[in-house]
């Protein structure tokens, strides 16, 4: 077995740009791996992950083959035809072909293939040692990354995303040397700018986790991961309160420090009297501190982590609070400004701002949004007035200082100012969570109010859209109607309300303004089902996360159910019904009576409306109509009250009656009379099924 023996690669740069620091190293581990890997050399990456930090990308693997495998190699020459003349003996091309191999032709072998028997040179050399083929797997794998912004240095014509600074290529515990961009690879590391600002020696790849903590630098991520959470915590246990740790600012503090060290600080209490979601924004996105909460309340403590385990803490506390403090003053300030002109005023300014040329201004699809939700709000029992009243309010923070300086509080600060105003509480949350959902996997708004507004608000803004002609192309989606597709979807289906979609898209389509509507009511009719169809497309994706097949949708999705709730429900049915024993075979025969229904149809057969008991002539149709009836009557309630689950689970009771059927009776009978009542038998059922799903689907 071949030797295996531990590599180290580490590309030491200046301070790598923080949101792509993740995905740089990945690149580079999966380019060095998959490259030793097509070459041939066997990669044992047990455990093993991309190591980084700001100033270094580094690949650790515990053991990569010393050497290739020996390489086969095959080389197809002249088939015998032209090899070889009519006495047998070699040609031109056939001499040629075997010098240009280097050995004599007697030595080729021979292979038949389609087109006939022809020679073939076969040889088998030794595998390249590892260590020559690194420099260009190295090479490889830089090339590949995804650099966002290529930087260039001196007068060079290499660029990388910062200047490199120093290069380790280790294989066991010997150097590989090569050149890279200006410097040339070694054994010599760097320590923590400032904690360690030395040459670190790197005796082999096992000792390098270990070598560089000593230098204080934490070279794994999860390593500083573990570190900044648990500091965190701590500090934040230390003034009685819990720390808001977010995926986002946590992944960005790692990338930004190589010797993590938390540090618990605190601003002016006077400056909670401004909204904690404008504090906690500064505190994250501006300054990558950790808020601290109590009860779900901020409270005047954060916490600062610092890249360095400073001898003096207080003189870094000190620094931290002072830089925060004029942030929070002008959140203050904004709060306090846009107090004083009131949010009601605000919204006077929206008419002057236009949201998109052909759809009128902002102030025009506040009133097309609040038209709709009071129609909605009426529709699910929620206070029509409210809903018009929190519409007409929501977008006017858009007006605001603190909006304008905080993008990000759109409708928080409205629920802010609406509360301040002496709203309704109802209508102030309304106005924050008609925003909701705001990104992937967000939860939906809480509130009725709320729900009503999220709902009303993408239905505009999919209805002008389409109207407007701004319809996603491509990846090109500048109005982001995909994503509010789906957040309406979702607001509808996970809320339970029973809204006609189309009727509401058609409403919506007839508000906007006169020069983008279609025109005819047909034209409507077809734009709000177009709209429709959208808006179940994004569903697709929504049901396969829920584990619902691509079959299963589509057997709901042909009969186009108005209702997303009434879709959800039949989602639900269709799924128990896959998990009975007599799935498969009713999906297969109501695929099969649907194809000879259609062919009974093309051929001008009028198949009757009713069964007539007396044209029943073979056992076995007898005893499917009377299943057929049976089950019927049995789940009409069950499908009035839409309890698709009840309805699929009582049909496949009917299984053996209809195979049966198929194995016993001819449909297709000579007397037309004969095959008109058996074609008016398998209706019924087709139909009965049909009322819920096309099971035929099921067996696609």
């Amino acid at each position: 077995m071949t030797q295996q023996l531990p590599l180290l690669i580490e590309l030491g740069t200046e301070e790598l740009p923080v949101k792509a620091l993740p995905g740089l190293a990945d690149a580079l581990f999966d380019g060095i791996k998959s490259g030793l890997e097509r070459r041939g050399v066997a990669v044992d990456a047990t455990d093993a992950r991309p190591l980084f930090t700001p100033r270094r990308l580094a690949v650790l693997l515990p053991g990569v083959s010393a050497e290739q495998p020996e390489q086969a190699s095959e080389v197809f020459g002249p088939y015998l035809n032209i090899a070889l003349d009519a006495e047998g003996q070699p040609t031109k091309a056939l001499r040629g072909f075997a010098a240009k191999a280097g050995v004599e032709w007697t030595q080729l072998a021979r292979v038949t293939d389609a087109k006939g028997e022809r020679f073939v040179h076969r040889a088998v050399k030794p595998g390249a040692r590892t260590a020559e083929l690194l420099p260009e797997v190295i090479i490889e794998a830089i090339a590949a990354m995804p650099i966002p912004k290529p930087m260039r240095w001196g007068d060079h014509d290499y660029a990388f995303a910062r200047p490199v600074q120093w290069l380790v290529v280790l294989l066991g515990d010997a150097v590989i040397q090569m050149p890279l961009m200006g410097i040339t690879s070694n054994r010599i590391s760097r320590g923590h700018r400032f904690e360690h600002d030395k040459p670190v020696w790197i005796g082999a790849p096992n000792d390098y986790v270990e070598a560089l903590a000593a230098a204080h630098v934490l070279v794994d991520p999860q390593q500083r991961r573990a570190r900044i959470i648990e500091q965190v915590q701590a500090a934040a246990r230390s003034v009685g309160g819990d720390a808001r740790i977010t995926d986002d600012n946590l992944e960005q503090v790692v990338c930004l420090t190589e010797w993590p060290h938390a540090i618990a600080c605190s601003f002016e209490s006077d400056f909670l009297a401004v909204p904690q979601e404008a504090l906690i924004e500064t505190m994250e996105v501006n300054q990558k501190f950790f808020p601290v909460l109590r009860d779900g309340r901020l409270t005047e403590h954060f916490i600062g982590i610092a890249n360095i385990e400073s001898r003096d803490p207080a003189q870094v506390r000190a620094g931290y609070e002072r830089v925060i403090r004029p942030r929070f003053a002008d959140a203050r300030f904004f709060f306090d400004e846009d107090l004083k002109q009131g949010l009601a005023s605000m919204g006077e300014g929206l008419k002057t701002v236009t949201y998109q040329a052909r759809l009128g201004s902002v102030a025009d699809k506040v009133e097309r949004v609040a038209a709709l939700a009071a129609t909605i709000a009426a529709r699910v029992g929620a206070d029509a007035e409210q809903a018009r009243c929190a519409a007409r309010l929501a977008k006017n923070d858009l007006q605001s200082r603190m909006v304008n300086e905080f993008p990000e509080l759109q409708g928080i600060a409205g629920r802010h100012y609406a509360i301040a105003a002496g709203e309704p509480a109802a209508v102030a949350l309304a106005i924050d969570e008609s925003y909701q959902p705001r990104f992937a996997g967000d939860d939906i708004a809480l509130s009725p109010l709320g729900k009503v507004l999220a709902i009303a608000e993408r239905a505009d803004t999919l209805a002008g859209g389409f109207a407007a002609g701004l319809k996603p192309t491509g990846n090109k989606d500048p109005f982001a109607l995909r994503r509010n597709a789906l957040g309406l979807a979702r607001t509808i289906i996970e809320s339970g309300f029973d809204l006609d979609l189309r009727d509401l898209f058609e409403q919506a389509i007839r508000l906007l303004p006169p020069e983008v509507q279609p025109g005819a009511d047909r034209q409507i009719e077809r734009l709000a089902l177009e709209l429709f169809d959208f808006v179940v497309d994004r569903l697709r994706g929504y049901y396969a996360d829920r584990g619902v097949s691509a079959t299963q949708f589509n057997a709901v999705a042909e009969l186009k159910p108005a209702s997303l709730y009434d879709f959800d429900r039949r989602i639900e049915a269709i799924g128990n019904f896959a998990a009975l024993p007599e799935a498969a075979a009713l999906a297969a025969a109501n695929k099969r009576i649907g194809n000879i229904l259609r062919k009974a149809q093309a051929e001008g057969f009028a198949i009757p409306d009713h069964i007539h008991r007396g044209l029943l002539e073979h056992p076995a149709e007898a005893a499917l109509a009377e299943a057929v009836e049976a089950a019927i009557g049995d789940t009409d309630i069950a499908l009035h009250q839409r309890d698709y689950v009840q309805v699929l689970s009582r049909l496949a009771l009917v299984r053996e009656a209809v195979d049966a059927f198929f194995d016993g009776v001819m449909v297709n009978a000579e007397d037309p009379a004969v095959r008109g009542n058996r074609l008016a038998l398998l209706q019924r059922l087709h139909g009965r099924f049909g009322a819920v799903a096309d099971i035929a689907q099921l067996s696609a």
